[in-house]
Parts: C-alpha cells; sequence; structure tokens
C-alpha cells in the first residue's frame, strides 16, 4: 500500500513523500545483518514498546535496572533484540554501554544492533510526523526476499564510542561521500558501521531538517541567528530528554 498524504490537514512536500516512501520500502528489503522479515518485525517492536507494560514500569522507575521481566508480545526476534528495540524506543536517555554489552551477550552482534537502530530511527521518526499532522501511521509493508549482503566497511574500527565507526576522514573507496563529502556528527558517524544506515538516515534527514552542507551554515537567510537557533534546540533536547 502506498504511502498518501492527500487527507492530511496540511500541504505535505513531494520531496517529503518521496523520502519516506524509500524508507518504509526499504524497510521490508534484506539490509546488511538483518532479512527483510526480520526488519519489519523490528518496525513492529518499535510501535510495540508504546503499550509494553515493562517499558512503562522501567520509565517510571528511578533506574531502569531496578525493573526486570519480559516485554509485551510474541515477536520471532531474538529477547536480546527486542529488549534493544523497546529500550531504544522508549527510554534511550538512560542506555549505558554496560546495557549494551548485555545486548551483545544475547547475540545481538554491533553490527546488528547499528541496523537495528537505523529501523528504530526511521520508525519512529515516520510515525512522528504522521503523529504530527494527524494522519493514522502507515501500515507495514509485506517483506522481500532476500539474503542480507553481511558488509562491513574496513575502515570502521574502534574509537572510544560503543561501537566502531568510520572516521569522516577516511570515508573512502565504497564509502566515498558517506558523509557528504566533509565533516560530520558524531550522530551520523553512530551509524557507520552498516554505512547503508548512514544514507538512509541522511535521506530521512535532509527531507525533515536540511541537508548536511545547509546544516554548515544554518543560519543563513533566517530571522534568527545561530546561537538563537542552539538555545532553542537545546532547550527542546532537555525537555525531550535526547541524549545529546
Amino acid at each position: 500500500m502506498p504511502i498518501d498524504y492527500s487527507a492530511a490537514r496540511v500541504a505535505v512536500r513531494d520531496d517529503l513523500l518521496a523520502a519516506h516512501t524509500r524508507a518504509w520500502e526499504r524497510l521490508a528489503e534484506a539490509g546488511t545483518w538483518w532479512t527483510g522479515a526480520e526488519r519489519v518485525a523490528i518496525a513492529r517492536e518499535v510501535r510495540a514498546a508504546s503499550g509494553c507494560a515493562l517499558c512503562r514500569e522501567r520509565k517510571a522507575a528511578l533506574s531502569p535496572n531496578a525493573v526486570s521481566g519480559r516485554h509485551d508480545g510474541d515477536s520471532t526476534l531474538p529477547e536480546a533484540a527486542v529488549e534493544a528495540v523497546h529500550r531504544l524506543t522508549s527510554d534511550p536517555g538512560r542506555l549505558s554501554e554496560d546495557w549494551l554489552d548485555r545486548i551483545r551477550a544475547g547475540g545481538v552482534t554491533d553490527e546488528r544492533y547499528v541496523e537495528l537502530l537505523g529501523v528504530v530511527v526511521t520508525v519512529v521518526s515516520i510515525d512522528g510526523f504522521c503523529r504530527g499532522i494527524g494522519v493514522p501511521l502507515h501500515p507495514f509493508p509485506d517483506s522481500v526476499p532476500g539474503t542480507p549482503s553481511r558488509y562491513r566497511p574496513a575502515q570502521a574500527r574502534a574509537e572510544g564510542a560503543w561501537v566502531p565507526m568510520i572516521a569522516a576522514r577516511e570515508a573512502t573507496g565504497a564509502e566515498e561521500g558517506l558523509f557528504g563529502g566533509g565533516q560530520t556528527g558524531n550522530v551520523i558517524r553512530a551509524l557507520s558501521l552498516v554505512p547503508d544506515e548512514v544514507r538512509q538516515l541522511r535521506d530521512l534527514s535532509a527531507a525533515h531538517y536540511l541537508s548536511e552542507r545547509r546544516m554548515i551554515d544554518l543560519a543563513a537567510g533566517r530571522s534568527i541567528s545561530r546561537a538563537q537557533m542552539e538555545l532553542i534546540a537545546g532547550r527542546v533536547s532537555a525537555l525531550r530528554e535526547c541524549f545529546y
């Protein structure tokens, strides 16, 4: 079922519709480390997290580690993957490297974790957009048969972050232009162990926000200064408990 915003109470730009369509179709395809069926299952768990009793109890607790149990649902995904999706969706501001170590111990490798995170970001972004303009959430697509490529970029290496990343200066060869041809933020590089997830994030971000090139000179042609924009962004991030 194609994405359609014609019933929205506000006009939706063509580039937004096109970016959402590309992202939604890609959910159903085999990725780098997960099959299409697994990627759709991950997407379903993103929505399931909002009604999960364990997630609600952990969110209300002083520490999520104080609450044990199982997440609602009967997903075919590994238990560690379900835990990763639910925590990333419902309580991302209190994740820790110890938590990620437990996810790894449950069989979710760094590569699979990064791709899973990319799927979570896609669904949260598009579902949030739908809620914002007052339209129903899109039904998930049927998965497409295929085999994950299992491609791991040779340039990705540990440099103090929770997962290996590619340095901007080392985005060469198959990763040429991965970061738009210049420096980029760690929030983008965090997905670079799975380059296709960076490409997906950049595609969505260019439609939802600004292209990376325009982000460099964020205040150009605007009525408020860069400092004022950063102040507003910081306040919004604090209110939303953003990790950054």
